[in-house]
């Protein structure tokens, strides 16, 4: 089996959220199973030069709005399997990745010199799969070139719904640019007078997934489906939730090349040494015994962070730390700013993104709080157990699926979740776990629970594989 991984965005070359570390990880993970599988994603100015080994292509001539635009495409593998970048300066050589009024434009580029790409290196994918709105366009020239193109004939396609808040909305007058003429494309790109790269992928990709169960029923409903929630449940026989995996070379205490001291779930002891340095960098009192509350994650409406505004005086109220990394909206940035000043012997704070002080948060923390209105899969919550941090989070998407209440009688669950979005059903999480913090044992047990968990990309790939195998079987 070929598969051709299509995205945006991928860890190392690029990254500004999940679905970096996704389609980076998923094709070294197909790769290490033996599927024969190739990664292609945009070289933007931020790509590091290190990361490009060799230039495969200097002349990748892609014909593009009734002209030639000749990219080109370097190769690498230094995300453990083969990718092919593709350079194309004046659509991705910007200071960042997204928010540019012709972002369409530039991806639906992408999209057609993905294809143009995969057809001069080699013989045809049976499978390219596709991720979020960025890849709608290739979901939709597919589908046409499958009708008359024998390269393509047949080639079957997967698209991964990361995040549906993000559908790629762009004015239909520019669907023609893009070869997108036709009334069968026309239509099905077409969303309340408008055109929808997402709805196009959802409407003409062979099989959809998203990445988590949960999360795969609530985009089925209008308050996650953002519009489009009628045509996921028209669509639901071919919508498949899988969780997302964590790569375990990457994410793994007792070889982390960031901590200051490794463990596992058999030296459990020495993550104290890694709360130590963690209150040593930001400066805070070294009163190991009092539990650090931490948090990772973009500061917007989604993940929670109102939420954590309204419990935040009743944490540093029990004599807990908090300790945050990352950046968003000013309102939030703001807050913990007053917070920190407010109890600069409690509280640390970190207003942007460091991979290595993310490694550090992890296995210093005692308790990760993840409280989103949505969160189709998240990544933190699974890296928070397997290095023993126990997470509280809201029980919606990914979530749901990977964190389960702890239950003292038995002994059994991971961490502690709760439902409606509101501050006093987190907090009484926050309590509880607090109160099983006080008791080493059942903390522990706790720990060792979140750790035992396998949520590598190699369980999640193998679930992709027999996905891919009901595809070109055509169900």
């Amino acid at each position: 089996m070929r598969v051709a991984v299509i995205s945006a965005e991928a860890v190392p070359y690029s990254k500004t959220g999940g679905l970096g570390d996704v389609a980076g990880a998923l094709p070294k993970a197909l790769k290490n199973i033996g599927i024969d599988s190739v990664l292609i994603t945009p070289c933007y100015w931020q790509t590091k030069a290190d990361h490009l080994w060799e230039t495969a292509i200097e002349d990748l001539l892609v014909d593009w709005r009734g002209g030639i635009y000749q990219a080109k495409a370097f190769y690498s593998e230094a995300n453990g399997s083969p990718t092919f970048l593709i350079d194309a300066p004046s659509y991705f050589h910007r200071d960042s990745i997204y928010g540019y009024r012709e972002d369409h434009e530039r991806f639906a580029f992408f999209n057609h010199a993905a294809l143009v790409l995969l057809n001069r290196v080699g013989p045809p994918p049976d499978i390219v799969h596709l991720n979020d709105w960025h890849c709608g366009f290739a979901a939709a020239e597919l589908a046409i070139r499958r009708q008359w193109d024998s390269y393509w004939r047949n080639t079957r396609t997967v698209f991964s719904i990361h995040n549906m808040a993000y559908q790629g909305v762009f004015g239909t007058e520019d669907l023609w640019k893009f070869g997108f003429g036709g009334e069968f494309e026309r239509n099905a790109f077409l969303s309340n007078g408008a055109a929808s790269a997402m709805k196009a992928g959802l409407s003409l990709s062979d099989t959809l997934s998203t990445v988590s169960r949960r999360y795969a029923a609530e985009i089925q409903m209008p308050e996650n489906g953002y519009g489009l929630d009628w045509l996921v449940r028209q669509r639901a026989e071919r919508l498949f939730g899988i969780t997302n995996g964590v790569d375990y070379e990457v994410w793994n205490p007792r070889t982390d090349p960031e901590l200051p001291s490794p463990y596992d779930a058999n030296a459990l002891d020495a993550k104290r040494e890694c709360k130590r340095h963690l209150l040593e960098y930001f400066s805070l009192p070294l009163r190991l015994d009092r539990p650090i509350f931490a948090n990772i994650t973009r500061l917007t409406a989604q993940k929670g962070i109102d939420l954590m505004m309204q419990v935040a005086g009743a944490i540093l109220s029990t004599g807990s730390y908090i300790i945050s990394l990352g950046s968003g909206e000013s309102r939030y940035e703001e807050f913990w700013q007053r917070l920190r000043d407010h109890a600069p012997q409690q509280v640390g704070i970190y207003r942007g993104y460091n991979e290595s002080l993310a490694h550090k948060i992890e296995a210093g923390a005692d308790i990760f709080m993840m409280p989103s209105k949505f969160e189709p899969c998240g990544l933190n919550q699974m890296y928070s157990l397997r290095y023993g941090t126990v997470p509280i989070v809201r029980a919606v998407g990914g979530l749901d699926d990977t964190v389960r209440n702890f239950d003292a009688i038995s002994g059994t669950g991971n961490g502690f979740k709760f439902g409606p979005y509101r501050a006093d059903r987190f907090l009484e999480r926050i309590y509880e776990a607090l109160f099983a913090y006080a008791d080493p044992e059942t903390w522990r047990q706790i720990q060792l629970n979140g750790m035992a968990e396998d949520n590598s990309w190699e369980n999640a790939a193998g679930k992709y594989v027999q996905l891919y195998q009901r595809t070109l079987g055509g169900w």
